[in-house]
């Protein structure tokens, strides 16, 4: 199952033509992909207007859902954070540590462009798509 990260839900929603957007084109209409409750809610709280929101909405909705996170997930998402920060990575956001604990947890690939990742996928084995 492939995992897509708001960042790339969100350059592919405003028309950004980047590596990371050209391959979720490529794929969005027969690769099975995975629309996380995290990723649901970064994605559709930037519309600004409500038609936009609800193209997404409907546009989203079509592809399968899950729900990212729950007690043992957080649990090792913490786990994750600090293994981080004991190396001497800081990662900046942790909805993107439970992102990536998801992924890591589920063994799916991630489509990502977001630079808080690189150490789940360098030190902790994340399967990360490079367009």
């Amino acid at each position: 199952m492939l995992v897509i990260d708001s960042t790339v839900w969100i350059d592919y929603f405003n028309g950004l033509d980047t590596p990371q957007t050209n391959y979720l084109d490529s794929v969005l209409e027969h690769a099975p992909i995975l629309v996380g409750d995290l990723i649901l809610a970064e994605v559709l709280q930037g519309f600004r207007k409500d038609a936009d929101f609800e193209k997404a909405r409907r546009a989203l909705g079509k592809l399968t859902q899950g729900n990212m996170v729950g007690a043992e997930l957080a649990l090792q998402s913490a786990r994750n954070y600090r293994y981080l920060r004991r190396k001497g990575v800081t990662v900046r956001k942790t909805i993107d540590s439970l992102i990536a604990t998801y992924c890591l947890e589920n063994d799916h690939d991630l489509l990502h462009n977001d630079s808080d990742f690189d150490p789940y996928e360098q030190l902790l084995g994340l399967l990360v798509i490079h367009p």
